[in-house]
């Protein structure tokens, strides 16, 4: 499916997306001692750090994860991109945007039984995509798990199975439900796959030497140590790093790129979206590290980059073509110009149409750039002789994390 094999599975397989899970977590717990299964699994399994999809941004990176290729393939490209008919930012999160079948899917209609929990809602319907849970299969989110149907999860009364109250939206219990609710799917239905998808309020909050982010990554090793104990083969990955974006007061780096753009060239010449922004910002204000300029016609691309280029803080301003082809994006939904901060410093578009009150008492943490797109990759087993060496001559990408776990492992 989507240009790629995959062998059926023998025993259940596992695959948790640990949003913002950036390998810099695990680098320092591991030191502390604090995760002794993934450090296991790691030294009695296989462990890396792979290249995530660009943007690196929650949707792309989990829509990479599920299908098995890039952003190019999928078309799932940010939270947003813009309808240059009506100058209006599109949500990306139906369905229906998402180009090609899941995995999930694809072993569903095979006769797999599958299993799709994710933290946030709006990843639940294009994960689920295609999956028809009448046939036995589960796709629910933490959010509303407290109002799940066997008609549109094929699941119901989840809290009460679970043993578990709704979790929180701002809380690591949001993530920490998933895991549970897996676990006791894993032991009560062993499924064929089970695809779990956490949510990063933790590390937006919380750097990797802080106390808050120990206490959780130690209670994702306990899960994850509990998984494997299930017979199973386990594959922990992430859909994109973390950074401090953070000036030396501890005030978020921002350049209001729309602001600069309106200064330099008047108002209502292009337009800035944030493709990080969704229903949820409090943690980070929609501010990220990547964002998209579309020009109103007046205004050529090479314009708006010299402008932008000579900003202090930016790393990259490209054109739509360049872009596409350095990040493998697909290009009928990208912007004229794509912007790339560096890794202390984030975008946002105007500053009156962010609200940053959430961040109070907290120094701004995000993603979106290149700095963010390395994750790691971490299996329970080891690599069979042919992966170990397609391991050593191919770059690791996380949308690979399915075809190891499936081909990869004996």
């Amino acid at each position: 499916m989507n240009g790629t094999d995959y062998r059926w599975p023998t025993r259940p397989v596992v695959v948790v997306c640990i949003d913002g899970g950036d390998p810099r977590y695990l680098e320092q717990l591991l030191q502390e001692d604090a995760i002794p299964n993934m450090r296991a699994f790691i030294e009695q399994g296989f462990g890396s750090v792979a290249d995530g999809s660009m943007p690196s941004f929650t949707c792309p990176n989990n829509m990479s994860i599920i299908t098995g290729t890039p952003t190019s393939r999928h078309g799932i490209s940010g939270n947003y991109y813009l309808d240059t008919k009506t100058w209006q930012p599109v949500v990306m999160t139906g369905p229906e945007l998402l180009r090609g079948d899941t995995i999930l899917a694809r072993f569903a209609q095979e006769g797999a039984k599958v299993v799709s929990i994710t933290a946030k809602d709006k990843l639940r319907r294009q994960l689920g995509k295609g999956l028809d849970v009448s046939q036995g299969h589960v796709s629910f989110s933490s959010e509303f798990a407290d109002r799940c149907t066997l008609v549109e999860n094929g699941i119901e009364n989840v809290l009460a199975y679970v043993g578990m109250p709704q979790p929180d939206m701002y809380s690591m219990e949001l993530s920490l439900f998933v895991l549970e609710a897996g676990i006791k799917l894993l032991k009560d239905h062993r499924p064929d796959l089970m695809y779990l998808s956490l949510t990063d309020f933790v590390q937006h909050k919380w750097s990797p030497t802080e106390l808050d982010a120990r206490r959780f990554y130690e209670r994702l090793d306990d899960a994850f140590g509990r998984l494997a104990q299930e017979d199973v083969v386990l594959a922990l990955t992430a859909d994109h790093g973390m950074s401090d974006k953070s000036n030396a007061a501890g005030e978020p780096n921002v350049i209001w790129l729309q602001d600069r753009l309106d200064e330099r060239f008047g108002r209502d010449e292009m337009t800035v979206v944030c493709p990080i922004t969704d229903a949820f910002v409090a943690h980070h204000g929609a501010l990220g590290g990547f964002v998209r300029v579309w020009s109103k016609g007046r205004v050529d691309a090479d314009s708006i980059m010299a402008f932008i280029q000579g900003m202090d803080g930016i790393e990259l301003a490209l054109n739509k073509t360049t872009a596409c082809r350095m990040f493998d994006m697909p290009e009928d939904r990208e912007a004229d110009v794509v912007v790339i901060s560096r890794e202390d410093v984030c975008i946002g578009a105007s500053a009156a149409s962010h609200h940053l009150d959430g961040l109070k008492g907290h120094r701004l943490r995000t993603h979106g750039g290149i700095s963010e797109a390395k994750v790691p990759v971490i299996l329970n087993r080891p690599l069979n002789a042919r992966y170990r060496q397609k391991v050593t001559w191919k770059p690791l990408k996380s949308h690979d994390i399915f075809e190891l776990a499936l081909n990869g492992t004996d």
